[in-house]
């Protein structure tokens, strides 16, 4: 097949945080993709090279893993007081579908850093930080990126390193802005801890939070685990990761994402599914030993069916909030204390995340939630897809 009977798209490759994936200026995609969701959605899931009933993204950009099938479009924003709009596609490795519910936090690292690259930021600094305000469309929310600029481009080498990835690199902070809309439930059942019924499974303790991303968090030694556990321990378990799953998409009917449980199959990457245990020591995947005065929590989570190799960076978001609410089962894992901020540990070692909250009768506001995280640019080019892709 020649390249005449492609379609060629200009693509850049990036890592952020934990997480990678293929990036676009969406005035670089082709028009019928811009005004055509089903166009769009086929595009990209050629693009990384879904659906693979193999489950390896072999004809693809995709790296057969939650934390690389995903896509991130990026443009000129259209919201008053931002520089860009941010649209992340999480794709489904196996099945023909791509799920726009949500965020990824880790990625969102790297849309300033990208934004910037691609000129759709105006005044740039030539030295410092430049913040970069991003809507991100699919949840509706303000994200602030502070990116490092040396000589007026984005600085990526530093020492700032990151339990998951390889490489030490420049340290990105992030601020998620009002991550739940004052108008929104933080708890959206009223409750901070749930009696989550599980038909054929049990009843679960469950804390339910909308912050970053909905995420259900429940008890380790409620499912049988410490709370230690790494990618082996789950994923090589067939029967529990249908467990979660189950136990997942009851949570999604209770948190009122869903009204049955049949659409948990086409909203695979919301709600995410976590559970907390209190801090003992563990060897993360690395074989870096994490002890209890190294973190305040352990924290394992489940993304698209299977054990995260750290944790997705809106689930952190999560896990900052739920952490600084008394009375949640993050909360009571991080010792039961008034906190701003924890570090938790992950199968691939500790993250440090935090909270602003207020309170207004009774009711919790989030004001934002920090982090940092690192990006860099792994790929610059053009992707191209068979020239029927999009028919």
């Amino acid at each position: 097949m020649s390249y005449e009977s492609q379609i060629t798209v200009k693509a850049t490759y990036m890592r952020g945080g934990t997480s990678k994936g293929t990036f676009f200026n969406i005035k670089d995609l082709p028009l019928e993709a811009q005004n055509n969701q089903e166009a769009k959605d086929k595009l990209l899931l050629r693009v990384v090279g879904s659906p693979d009933p193999y489950g390896k993204q072999i004809d693809g950009m995709g790296g057969a893993t939650s934390s690389t099938s995903k896509t991130v479009l990026v443009g000129k924003s259209q919201k008053d007081d931002h520089d860009v709009d941010y649209y992340f596609g999480q794709v489904s490795i196996d099945k023909p579908f791509m799920d726009w519910s949500g965020n990824c936090g880790n990625l969102s690292s790297a849309v300033g850093p990208f934004a910037i690259k691609s000129g759709l930021v105006d005044n740039v600094p030539q030295e410092g930080i430049c913040c970069v305000k991003i809507w991100q469309a699919n949840i509706k929310k303000t994200i602030l990126c502070y990116v490092p600029i040396k000589n007026g481009v984005v600085q990526e080498i530093g020492d700032y390193e990151i339990d998951g990835v390889a490489f030490p690199a420049a340290e990105i902070k992030l601020e998620f802005v009002e991550p739940v809309d004052p108008s929104e439930e933080l708890f959206p059942t009223g409750n901070l801890i749930d009696d989550l019924e599980v038909p054929g499974i049990g009843t679960f303790k469950a804390t339910m939070i909308t912050a970053g991303i909905p995420t259900i968090f429940l008890n380790a030694d409620e499912l049988g685990y410490k709370g230690t556990e790494l990618q082996p321990d789950i994923n090589s378990d067939e029967e529990a990761l249908k467990k979660f799953e189950t136990i997942r998409a009851y949570g999604a009917i209770k948190m009122g994402l869903i009204s049955d449980i049949k659409e948990a199959q086409t909203r695979a990457h919301t709600p995410k599914i976590a559970f907390v245990s209190k801090p003992q020591e563990y060897t993360a995947s690395s074989g870096k030993q994490i002890t209890t005065s190294d973190i305040d929590l352990n924290v394992r989570a489940l993304s698209m069916g299977q054990l995260h190799h750290a944790m997705m960076g809106t689930a952190s978001v999560a896990i900052g909030v739920a952490a600084c609410v008394p009375g949640t089962l993050v909360n009571i894992a991080a010792g039961a204390e008034e906190k701003d901020n924890v570090t938790f540990g992950h199968p691939s070692g500790t993250l440090k995340v935090g909270a602003i909250l207020s309170q207004n009768n009774g009711k919790y506001k989030v004001e934002k939630a920090s982090m940092s995280r690192s990006a860099r640019v792994i790929m610059d080019g053009f992707v191209h897809v068979p020239a029927d892709t999009m028919k």
